[in-house]
């Protein structure tokens, strides 16, 4: 089998998309499986075993880790001469938008994920104008495509409700041994607590912008004792949260990766997510594996793997007193946290990667043996 995905967004920027493309890719590789990625040209070439057809692009001016740009003739002579037999579009838009006419002058069977709610997402941003069109965009090229994937049963309902058919599961894993307990460490205790390692420490990881609804974190400090946060990530918002909790115990920890993000986790008391928007939400199931309890919003996949009272709480976007009591339920007692942090350790570990990726795998399979029967 030869897979061709088809992604806005790779390498070198670090996000959950790029995280979830980058384990598919392993996942095929460990299988014998051969695959190409069409992404925006940022200078990356190859990832592992997969070459990279780079799409010439411009720098978008609100979100200079990316690139734009459309598909040339260039592009899809490349993807011809690898002769793929299915195409897995990564939240097709433009990239994907001109890859879909690509697979369909291939004649073969193509899939679209979703990943990125943009209807809401320029919602937030106040361009509630455009959310129409996203919605229909949305639509028509997630029906476009053979089979469309949503990441959690929430997202599920909603691409129904908007008119996609044809909507199946494509679940998120965990790396169970990444993030493991075992690396809690006093030292980043200390780091992450600005050397006050016996306060309850509130991490969160993932991009500081707006619609992470970081600020909100901020009453759950004045109200929470010995509670302190760390803040793992870069983004547009990170000098507006420095003043905005300027005088609170925040330790603002910009990117960790590798040994020193599993430790980051691991080492930890409570993961804290407010967020308003996502599809799915990795970094709640990478805490769960480093056993840590969840007080988390209600959204992406939030309430497929949080069980309440359990592995954490969740709450309605933007109900902070919910967030707090939260909070304040699970830092009650040092054995509490830990006996919620097991919970959601032994929760994380049925949760593996390899299992949802085989999910995809037999998906394409099964495309594949449709499209061949039809053609018979």
């Amino acid at each position: 089998m030869r897979v061709a995905l088809f992604t806005e967004t790779f390498l070198p920027k670090i996000d959950g998309i790029v995280t979830v493309v980058c384990l598919l890719l392993d996942h095929l590789a460990a299988r014998g499986i051969e695959s190409v990625i069409v992404a925006p040209k940022m200078g990356v070439e190859r990832y592992n075993q997969t070459p990279v057809i780079g799409v010439p692009g411009i720098t978008l001016p609100l979100y200079p880790e990316l690139k734009v740009g459309p598909p040339t003739l260039s592009t899809y002579q490349q993807l011809k001469a690898f002769n793929p037999d299915i195409a897995h579009f990564i939240h097709p838009a433009l990239i994907g938008g001109f890859g879909l006419l690509m697979a369909k002058r291939l004649d073969i069977p193509t899939v679209a994920s979703f990943h990125l709610d943009v209807a809401r997402l320029v919602h937030h941003f106040n361009l509630g104008f455009i959310e129409p069109m996203a919605d229909w965009l949305t639509r028509t090229l997630f029906n476009w495509a053979d089979y469309a994937l949503a990441p959690s049963r929430l997202v599920q309902g909603e691409l129904l409700a908007l008119g996609v058919k044809n909507v199946g599961l494509w679940r998120r894993g965990v790396d169970a041994e990444r993030f493991h307990p075992r690396y809690r460490t006093l030292d980043m205790r200390r780091r992450l607590s600005d050397g006050h390692p016996d306060d309850i420490i509130l991490l969160y990881v993932g991009r500081l912008s707006g619609e992470k609804r970081l600020d909100q974190l901020k009453p759950v400090l004045e109200r929470v004792p010995n509670t302190r946060l760390a803040l793992v990530g870069n983004g547009p918002a990170r000098a507006d949260l420095e003043t905005h909790f300027a005088g609170l115990p925040v330790q603002f920890m910009g990117y960790m990766q590798g040994e020193a993000l599993s430790q980051a986790y691991a080492s930890a008391d409570i993961f804290v997510f407010p967020s308003a928007l996502e599809t799915f939400g990795l970094v709640v199931t990478e805490a769960m594996a480093a056993g840590l309890p969840v007080v988390a919003s209600r959204v992406g996949g939030v309430a497929d793997v949080v069980q309440e009272g359990v592995t954490g709480y969740t709450f309605d976007v933007g109900d902070v007193e919910a967030m707090i009591a939260g909070v304040q339920q699970i830092a009650a007692s040092r054995e509490r946290i830990a006996r919620m942090g097991q919970a959601a350790r032994a929760f994380a570990e049925t949760q593996t990667w390899p299992a949802m990726m085989d999910e995809v795998v037999d998906l394409y399979v099964r495309l594949i043996e449709q499209r061949r029967d039809r053609a018979a």
